[in-house]
């Protein structure tokens, strides 16, 4: 049998421990040599440790540290910012390790951690993220309480124990903090929040297999709340980025014009029907999109973000959404956009010469139909009755994409569909661009919230027919007409983990919105959004709202009266338990110099357990009195004063002594 650790080595494991425990969340966004570099040196402390062998010398660290350095360096092109600083600081704890020679280094790698849990909240503000470091930080109090001990050491459940209770009595400063404490614009301490292109979601352009690597993707893109009920799941198209120049690889948005900065509702539109009101939450993406469900009747108004709307009814912002929004709108699902007529009808045939050409002379050959309605009808019955495929795999396609696709490969996902739609009506005559967004939504029904998620990306196209205007048509719901009706997930089987076809149908087994596996993933769900909407999204303007509520209240007499009396309520509560909740142990102790002095033996105020020992040692009592009183005052004394030692049935001795006082 192992002999235990001695004192040193099980408080260095319990650091060890405590530190990677605030370093494990970062592996998932510091390069692998950072994290491996890291744990390699914590390792290397531990063995160590165990071991009881001496610490590498200065002359050996260096070297490590200037070549990590240069690493850092070599990888962000930089020694500050965000992610350089936070890789820095992460081998700094794990480096100041291997050089601790005392106790105050002990503290110096706690108040590192300490200040490394909170850089996690640069990644992520989850509930999960907040535990996770909630547990972290009782873990390092936990390590700086074990250093206080002398001699004899608690249990180290009770160490983690009171490292909690010291995190709990901090939480009614910190919520207060948080709720009072003026809120500021921007990153954490002007940090930037890294870069655009970093994160997922729409962009200005889009080329065969975008949308296809996107919609694999189960990221919330954004979340929607309805006044009334939400519209049916084939009019659930939000429109984001229109496109219009193409290239022959890749679809561009067009530049907007100077009239497009004064425009507050989409030119040439016609409603029918009343609005559709609905408030969005929407993401962070480093873009410049906003989603709003077609069509939008108006500009919705941002707090310190200026929204745009241009003549292809794209709605924008000034800067890019580097945080969570909200704003609300107003929308049509029936509506005639541009009927009278259209300024611009030329941009919207344009075509790339030399490209394509079979798919060119198929839509000249459309050209031979009068009626421009029939041209749209037989390109989507040639998706309709012919073998194109829906698949989030399809083939790589070469120069002339849409003539492969079209007559080869005839698999693809919706940009795809939409593409090649959108050229065969330029080609055949008709003003036609390629429209990208989201298409549907899950509607959580514990708290009402629709969730959109990259997964539903998607994208259709927009003809312009004579006295109807731009006409949406989703040549996606020709091939597979489930994605409009029930989503992505059940028309396209999703891939096996894996590669287990087994642990698949495990997975979806169950996973209806009546299923307890649905209830429990709407459930979570729902926290997650009230977490997003009411502590992520607690804004300078929520604030300063809530605090002028707050002083419309004090005005009120009753207000202040109703909160004195709880403040009263609760201390006197709190003195009557502290009363009640007296040591027992303290209590006997009382209880016996309270029978002592009926026995003309009362204790001085400034005479302790051993001086009382010994002045009753000499006294006139019964030998079996005096023995009992002595024995109780060595335990209690042992007790109190001694090094920490539980000694289980203290408390019945102490009655069995005292009751011989009696």
């Amino acid at each position: 049998m192992s002999a235990p650790l001695s004192r040193d080595k099980a408080d260095t494991l319990l650091l060890i421990a405590s530190t990677l425990l605030v370093l494990a969340p970062h592996v998932l966004h510091l390069p692998l040599w950072v994290s491996a570099l890291a744990g390699a040196t914590l390792a290397w402390r531990a063995t160590v440790t165990l071991l009881g062998r001496r610490m590498p010398p200065g002359l050996v660290l260096l070297p490590v540290a200037v070549g990590a350095m240069a690493g850092v360096l070599h990888e962000y092109r930089t020694l500050l910012g965000r992610d350089a600083g936070v890789a820095m600081l992460v081998m700094l704890v794990a480096f100041k390790m291997l050089e601790m020679h005392a106790r105050r280094d002990l503290y110096v790698v706690v108040f590192l951690c300490l200040f490394l849990a909170l850089t996690n909240f640069f990644y992520s503000q989850s509930i999960g993220t907040g535990l996770l470091m909630a547990l972290s930080v009782a873990a390092l109090l936990a390590t700086l309480i074990s250093f206080q001990f002398t001699g004899s050491v608690p249990p180290l459940a009770t160490r983690l124990l009171m490292g909690a209770r010291m995190l709990l009595c901090a939480v009614p400063v910190a919520l207060a903090m948080y709720v009072l404490f003026p809120r500021v614009e921007g990153p954490l301490w002007g940090v930037p929040a890294g870069e655009p292109g970093a994160r997922m979601g729409l962009s200005d352009h889009m080329e065969p297999g975008q949308l296809a690597n996107l919609a694999q993707s189960e990221d919330t893109a954004f979340r929607v709340r309805f006044d009334r009920a939400p519209p049916p799941a084939e009019q659930l198209y939000w429109r984001g980025p229109v496109l219009g120049l193409y290239d022959g690889q890749s679809w561009t948005r067009m530049q907007p014009t100077a009239r497009s900065s004064a425009l507050q509702q989409p030119p040439g539109l016609s409603a029918r029907g009343s609005p559709v009101r609905y408030q969005v939450t929407l993401e962070p993406s480093g873009a410049r999109w906003l989603l709003a469900l077609d069509m939008p009747g108006r500009l919705p108004e941002i707090d310190g973000n200026t929204a745009y709307l241009s003549e292809a009814v794209e709605l924008t912002v000034a800067h890019p959404i580097d945080k969570r929004v909200r704003y609300e709108l107003d929308s049509f699902v029936g509506f005639t956009l541009q009927a009278d007529g259209l300024d611009d009808r030329g941009q919207w045939l344009l075509l790339p010469y030399g490209r394509n050409p079979r798919a060119l002379a198929a839509g000249k050959q459309l050209r031979a139909e009068p009626d421009p309605v029939k041209r749209v009808d037989a390109v989507l019955r040639q998706f309709r009755t012919e073998p194109f495929i829906y698949t989030l795999e399809p083939p790589l396609l070469g120069s002339d994409a849409v003539d492969e696709f079209l007559y080869h490969t005839r698999a693809g996902f919706c940009e795809h569909y939409a593409g090649a739609f959108v050229f065969l009506m330029r080609a055949a005559g008709i003003p036609a661009r390629v429209v990208t967004g989201y298409q549907g939504g899950e509607l959580n029904p514990i708290d009402g919230f629709m969730t959109v998620r990259q997964s539903d990306a998607h994208a259709w196209a927009e003809v312009w027919l004579a006295h109807r205007g731009w006409v949406r048509i989703d040549p996606t719901a020709a091939v597979a007409p489930e994605r409009v009706r029930r989503g992505l997930a059940q028309t396209i089987p999703q891939n096996a983990p894996f590669g287990i076809e087994g642990l698949a149908q495990l997975m979806q087994l169950d996973a209806g919105p009546g299923s307890l596996a649905g209830r429990v993933r709407f459930a979570l769900s729902a926290l997650d959004n009230s977490w997003n909407q009411w502590v992520l999204n607690y804004t300078p303007e929520r604030q300063r709202g809530l605090l002028q509520r707050l002083q419309e209240w004090m005005l009120d007499w009753r207000i202040p009266a109703l909160l004195a009396l709880i403040c009263a309520m609760l201390l006197s509560g709190s003195l009557l338990r502290r009363r009640r909740a007296a040591n027992p142990i303290d209590a006997l102790y009382s209880a016996l110099c309270h029978r002592l002095g009926q026995l003309g033996l009362a204790r001085a105020p400034d005479e302790g357990p051993n001086a009382y020992a010994q002045r009753i040692a000499g006294a006139d009592l019964a030998p079996e009195r005096r023995a009992a009183a002595a024995e109780f005052l060595r335990r209690y004394s042992a007790w109190r004063y001694a090094p920490y030692q539980p000694e289980p049935g203290l408390a019945a001795t102490l009655k069995r002594l005292l009751s011989q006082l009696r």
